[in-house]
């Protein structure tokens, strides 16, 4: 009797979309794909068949199996439907996780976790057979598996990859914080916190796991270590170290030290020492570190890597001292808690804020807000919400509107403060991605004049 092929449906076709198609053309699997918005599929794909507009539940029903990019709202009544109609339905992890066999390392968090998914990576490199990084970051999973099986892989996952996976085990597993964000794509903040969560569902005896040193994650810490998982917490602390505290970064009066556990010892660098700035982005370097640790990385491995790292494009990122002041690119900071670690990073700022907000509230930045922001540029088509902010936290400002024109009114004020972007905002009210605001910023900056005397640098 022949085997009846597979259907498979593929649910949005952006960048991870279209690894799925990818994917499935070089398993000879047939695929049909399906897009909301009037796209087209690269010539390559020119003979899928490609269904454009509003998706509906019965045109799904004829498949024996439906992968969703987390870009489509998992709620979608579409796809609602086809789940209680039994048929299967789920993301490219679930997807990923059938055919890879090698080690899996998975990072996710609010804010941070493509710093600590990359620097995993980078450390890990050094061990025979490497590691890839993939999932939310930059290149998708699935594309990792075009050239056969890699010895590890350090997966970024976002709660959108989570929520739609069944089968996740990862050996390693590392949770940095859970924020508000993205909460209007989950029915509530109870589901977008257990989306996070479920990454550790099926973590048995000699997995590992990472945590925040945080009172909410105790319960979870102790039904981890119940269940066999080696767990270790990770934080900022203050005056005396932690035994509890594997990793992270140490405040105390002779200056910060990042640290980490290797072996029986306790290492530490000094973050005057380090490229990267803000405790947010040490304490992540920090938890790559212990990660690279437990691993077998070298002490000494991590310590140069930890010291020559840059960090990442978009995220508190050094542009230069231009036109007399220091400028910063944080286009990453797309809500109010990854500003808030931007902000604390500096003495003072000319703080370019604002965009599409995602009905998060403001209200936490109030006193850093007051304490770090010297004058602000508001940028974004609704400005009403920071403009409230920088009313009632005192602090001068003006509206403008629009990255270019907020470059030239930060370069205009008076005081030379550092200019930080780190808009508490996603972007898409003006830009395809945050990426691409980044990108503004930085050109605009590099077209100011130079200050007499010296050039652009």
């Amino acid at each position: 009797m022949v085997e009846k092929p597979m259907k498979v449906a593929v649910v949005g076709m952006g960048k991870t979309g279209l690894s799925v198609a990818y994917h499935l053309l070089r398993l000879h699997i047939d695929c049909e794909c399906f897009d909301e918005a009037s796209v087209q599929l690269p010539e390559d794909l020119q003979h899928i068949t490609m269904h454009t507009g509003h998706l509906k539940a019965e045109a799904l029903l004829g498949f024996d199996k439906v992968i969703v990019s987390p870009g489509i709202d998992w709620r979608h009544p579409a796809l609602a439907e086809a789940r209680k109609a039994g048929v299967e339905v789920h993301g490219d992890l679930d997807e990923f996780l059938a055919h890879y066999t090698g080690e899996l390392i998975a990072v996710t968090g609010t804010n941070g976790k493509t710093t600590a998914t990359q620097m995993i990576a980078l450390l890990l490199e050094t061990l025979p057979g490497g590691c890839d990084a993939g999932g939310n970051i930059g290149t998708p999973m699935l594309d990792l598996l075009a050239d056969g099986q890699p010895t590890r892989v350090a997966l970024e996952l976002s709660s959108f990859q989570l929520e739609r996976a069944k089968h996740l085990h990862p050996h390693y597993a590392v949770l940095l914080n859970v924020q508000p964000d993205h909460e209007d794509m989950h029915e509530s903040p109870e589901s977008y916190k257990a989306a996070k969560v479920s990454m550790f569902a099926q973590m048995i005896v000699g997995d590992r796991a990472l945590l925040a040193y945080d009172d909410i994650w105790q319960e979870l810490a102790d039904e981890l270590h119940g269940r066999g998982v080696n767990v270790q917490r990770f934080g900022v602390i203050k005056q005396t170290y932690d035994e509890h505290v594997s990793a992270g970064v140490f405040c105390h009066g002779k200056g910060d030290q990042v640290f980490w556990q290797q072996g029986d010892e306790r290492k530490t660098i000094a973050c005057s020492s380090l490229m990267v700035r803000g405790r947010h982005q040490q304490q992540n370097i920090a938890v790559a570190a212990q990660v690279a640790a437990d691993f077998g990385v070298s002490a000494a491995v991590i310590e140069e890597a930890l010291m020559s790292f840059q960090g990442l494009e978009h995220r508190l990122e050094f542009v230069g001292h231009i036109a007399g002041r220091d400028w910063y690119n944080d286009s990453k900071a797309t809500n109010p808690d990854a500003a808030i670690a931007a902000l604390s990073s500096f003495e003072q700022v000319v703080w370019i804020c604002g965009g599409l907000r995602k009905d998060l509230a403001l209200d936490d930045m109030l006193d850093v807000v007051k304490q770090h922001v010297c004058f602000a540029c508001v940028i974004g088509e609704d400005t009403k919400a920071y403009e409230a902010l920088l009313q009632q936290a005192g602090v001068p400002f003006k509206v403008s509107k629009t990255v270019e024109q907020a470059v030239l009114d930060a370069k205009a004020e008076g005081d030379a403060c550092p200019v930080l972007l780190s808009p508490a905002a996603a972007s898409q009210d003006q830009y395809q991605h945050y990426a691409e605001r980044g990108a503004a910023f930085i050109q605009a900056i590099r077209g100011l004049p130079s200050e007499q005397g010296g050039a652009n640098a």
